[in-house]
């Protein structure tokens, strides 16, 4: 980008902006999937059992399906390390424009992190495929237009003068 002046500028990622939407996302979407799981299959410890068996195993996926604090511990910190993650990579593609295009584009990017969570990690964790479903895709969707959105809200523009170099 140039500014008036003519000197060349590049936005910076705000990457403290990007750790406290990841936190706050995170958590709503954790929120919303537990209460999704309750209303969809019949409790709300089935999503924090998915989660969990990334690291635990598909041992801790059968029935009885209770609260476990292992579990759930557990499942709260891939979730918020995946979070963290993904909210990054939605700040790097949307911090140049403003808050309606971080919203679209972080929603598209839920929509491919939820395609990555639930095809992609079906390869390698055969039990998710049972788990795609319209409610884990929507609070995917969901997720990233709430990233995007936290985002662009406490991002502090910063900008870096870009030097041409001579060879």
């Amino acid at each position: 980008m140039n500014t008036t002046s003519g000197i060349k500028v590049r936005q910076m990622v705000d990457w403290r902006a990007a750790a406290i939407a990841g936190i706050i996302s995170g958590f709503i979407a954790l929120g919303m999937n537990i209460l999704l799981s309750a209303v969809v299959l019949d409790s709300p410890w089935v999503f924090i059992r998915i989660i969990a068996s990334l690291v635990m195993g598909k041992a801790v996926l059968p029935p009885p399906v209770e609260f476990s604090s292992g579990v759930f511990l557990a499942a709260v910190l891939i979730h918020l390390v995946l979070g963290l993650l993904y909210t990054a990579l939605i700040a790097a593609v949307v911090h140049q424009w403003g808050i309606l295009i971080s919203l679209a584009g972080g929603a598209l990017m839920g929509l491919a992190f939820y395609t990555i969570n639930f095809y992609f990690f079906s390869l390698l964790f055969p039990w998710f495929f049972t788990f795609r479903n319209w409610a884990f895709l929507l609070t995917h969707i969901i997720f990233g237009a709430i990233a995007g959105g936290v985002y662009e809200w406490l991002e502090v523009e910063k900008y870096i003068e870009i030097r041409d170099e001579v060879t």
